[in-house]
């Protein structure tokens, strides 16, 4: 590729034709202030926060989307240029609800951050305001236009990278806002709740609705039993929030500081992902000898995709596993077989289960999620929410000790925490299916070629002479491509994993936020993922099948996978979704 020479505040630095100025300048050491761009998804230059000088133009430039030309000199922290940036910021907040001490997003807040950066005055710029509602008519979100500052990233990353577009900006002029056609609440339209929106946000105009006080109110009612269960990911996600590195493993200090909150016990979702892998994977294997089933074969553990299907592709229903996702399997389990097992009412226990997604509260309502007569799982909070909670009951995350899972449902296989990656469903399954198959321990179990965040990955997997053809997919847009796919009948696989998010449950929408500065040059997703990949490499226990605790479900109350009381606790059904809400 061509090499362009130019200069950033008189530093020399070369790079590739076709970079952006603000990735030239942060090679050349300086970083750019932005708004509203996003590293591949989103750089209109509209904010005009990252503008900067350039010799020998007549006004200042966007960096973010104006590329670099050989010989030119910018110039990014000039008396011009900063004087531009601050009038913008003030500009921007004069329109912008600055309840800052109540705000879910204070301390991290882009808007915030620059204010504070460039001295700003909230009230330099007062006048005329509009007043708009809270969006709070869907269980998993709400929006808060007061707070919106038009960066647009959520309307691209609806659009861009989940293939929805349910979102965007609605009139003209001073009375542009973000919203969804004819003005419906986001509950009205076909929004499968990844809360990728919420995750790309710089401000607290998005943000999930909070499920905290139910858990506290529960755990302090005498009457109830509180179980909080916690999946893969939520364990290298946590210490983000109190100051750990991203990509940090705390499940030992996650799990102390759960038990602190008073529950009555603490388990691993994990062990549900290994239910998950029984049941998917003798799913398959008879699919494989059923020459009328359908096939791919799609997993089903996801369930923003599973929105997505119901509503965009109804019609490829039948290629779904019908396997409920480890969050239902391990409500079910709790409020059937733990229940049983300890006299306890399921109308007196109280399942809570953390996750790194918004969508798996809008889960916990759907049909066939109440193996026991009562809903499977009461209370979906995220990785934020839980973290909050922490902070707001006074324990120091930091100080406590690591400690263990309560038993006997407290172990997961590494298998299982898989789950958390993309490709990890798959890898999972392909342990277990493959020594099923051969009926004897596999030399290698690392399956390597799903692993990465890259959209689509293929895999051709010989067992028995037999070649099965596997794809992962992570976000809803590259999962577009393998369902055109089987619509036009062209797909070659076998088995499929699809999970909503980008890089699967690490960046989930109910992950930390990371801020722009960081996210568009750190590769979040491969950092939270290494460290669910480095658990696993050093684990005793790696595969589903051989976790003690589901053998022992399974002979003490399931009998074998896909039983018909395994089909009634542990599966589900779809149907399809009319498209904007009818």
């Amino acid at each position: 590729m061509k090499q362009i020479n130019l200069k950033i505040n008189n530093v020399p630095v070369t790079v590739d034709e076709g970079t952006r100025i603000l990735d030239a300048a942060k090679k050349a050491g300086f970083n750019i202030p932005t708004l509203c761009y996003m590293k591949d998804v989103c750089n209109d230059g509209s904010c005009r926060v990252c503008v900067v000088e350039v010799k020998g133009a007549r006004s200042l430039v966007a960096s973010c989307s104006a590329v670099v030309t050989e010989g030119m000199e910018v110039f990014t922290n000039t008396p011009k240029v900063l004087a531009s940036r601050k009038t913008t910021i003030e500009l921007i907040m004069s329109n912008h609800k600055k309840n800052c001490l109540s705000c879910v997003r204070s301390n991290n807040c882009e808007l915030q951050t620059l204010s504070q950066e460039y001295d700003c005055d909230c009230t330099a710029f007062e006048g005329q305001t509009i007043e708009y509602p809270l969006d709070e008519s869907n269980p998993y979100l709400i929006r808060d236009n007061n707070k919106c500052i038009l960066c647009r990233r959520c309307v691209a990353v609806c659009n861009k990278v989940q293939s929805v577009g349910v979102i965007g900006p609605n009139k003209r002029g001073f009375a542009t806002h973000i919203g969804c056609a004819f003005e419906k609440p986001l509950s009205a339209t076909s929004c499968v709740a990844c809360g990728q929106c919420i995750a790309v946000c710089p401000v607290g105009a998005l943000y999930e609705r909070d499920d905290t006080a139910k858990v506290m109110d529960a755990i302090h009612d005498p009457d109830k039993f509180v179980i909080i269960g916690t999946a893969p990911s939520v364990r290298v996600g946590i210490g983000e929030e109190f100051g750990y590195p991203i990509g940090t493993n705390t499940e030992g200090k996650m799990v102390a500081a759960i038990k602190r909150l008073g529950c009555d016990k603490v388990f691993d979702v994990d062990m549900a992902a290994d239910m998950t892998i029984m049941e998917e994977g003798t799913e398959f294997l008879a699919r494989l000898q059923d020459k009328t089933a359908a096939l791919p074969m799609i997993t089903s553990c996801s369930p923003g995709w599973i929105r997505y299907i119901e509503f965009y592709y109804p019609e490829l229903l039948q290629h779904l596993s019908t396997c409920k996702s480890p969050q239902g399997m391990f409500g079910s389990i709790m409020k059937t077989y733990y229940a049983e097992k300890f006299g306890i009412d399921p109308k007196n226990m109280v399942v809570v289960s953390v996750m790194p997604c918004t969508a798996k509260k809008t889960e916990i309502l759907r049909e066939d999620m109440s193996a026991a007569g009562v809903p499977d799982v009461d209370v979906v909070l995220t990785t934020r929410e839980l973290a909050r909670l922490i902070k707001a009951q006074g324990i120091d995350f930091a100080a406590l000790p690591d400690e263990k899972f309560d038993n006997p449902i407290g172990e997961g296989s590494s298998a299982g925490l898989l789950f958390g990656a993309s490709g990890g469903v798959m890898e999972a399954a392909l342990r277990t299916v493959a020594e099923t198959v051969l009926g004897k321990p596999l030399d290698k179990i690392d399956f390597k070629a799903v692993r990465g965040t890259k959209g689509i990955k293929t895999a051709v997997v010989e067992l028995n002479g037999q070649k099965l053809n596997i794809a992962v997919a992570s976000s809803l847009s590259n999962a577009k491509t393998l369902l055109e796919e089987i619509k036009a009948g062209k797909s070659k696989y076998h088995f499929i994993e699809i999970m909503t998010c980008p890089g699967g449950c690490v960046n989930g929408g109910g992950q930390p936020i990371v801020p722009s500065r960081v996210r568009n040059n750190v590769d979040i997703q491969t950092l939270r993922a290494k460290a669910i990949y480095d658990t696993d490499k050093k684990a005793k226990l790696r595969k589903s099948h051989e976790n003690p605790i589901v053998k022992t479900l399974y002979a003490d109350y399931f009998g074998k996978p896909n039983s018909h009381k395994a089909h009634d606790a542990l599966h589900t059904s779809y149907k399809k979704k009319e498209k904007y809400g009818k």
